[in-house]
């Protein structure tokens, strides 16, 4: 790595639906842009400077499904950062998870994504990124 390159941050959205009181569907949105295009993948996206992680996490949620959660009901799941994990550069993320209702809003892509939709957990297509060694860790 050259000494100037710098080290990215994203963060990263595991939100399970427990309607049912258990998991049952995952929230993936489709990606608009590459890498990775119109693959799925969790709702996530780069870190701003002054920004705290779950703040950056539920903000990155809510532009890109819709979905409102406050940052304090994101529990941190760890940190994934192999490098080679993203193609546009050396990128570690943070991932968080939450459980909601997935009743009580609607999703939509917006922003980076061109879908959101719940996927039932017995039914998950492959994603971009790292993202299912991520979602292994918390299943």
């Amino acid at each position: 790595m050259a000494k100037d390159q710098k080290i990215l941050v994203t963060v990263d959205a595991v939100v399970f639906d427990v309607s049912e009181n258990k998991r049952t569907h995952l929230l993936l949105i489709q990606r608009k842009n590459d890498p990775y295009k119109d693959q799925w993948a969790f709702p996530g996206g780069f870190v701003e400077e002054d920004e705290d992680l779950p703040v950056a996490c539920a903000r990155e949620l809510e532009e890109e499904t819709g979905l409102s959660v406050n940052p304090k009901n994101l529990t941190q799941i760890g940190a994934f950062g192999k490098p080679g994990r993203d193609p546009r550069g050396r990128t570690i993320t943070v991932a968080f998870h939450t459980e909601v209702d997935k009743n009580e809003q609607q999703v939509k892509g917006a922003d980076d994504a061109a879908a959101a939709k719940w996927w039932p957990l017995n039914d998950l297509p492959n994603m971009a990124f790292d993202h299912e060694e991520i979602l292994n860790t918390v299943l």
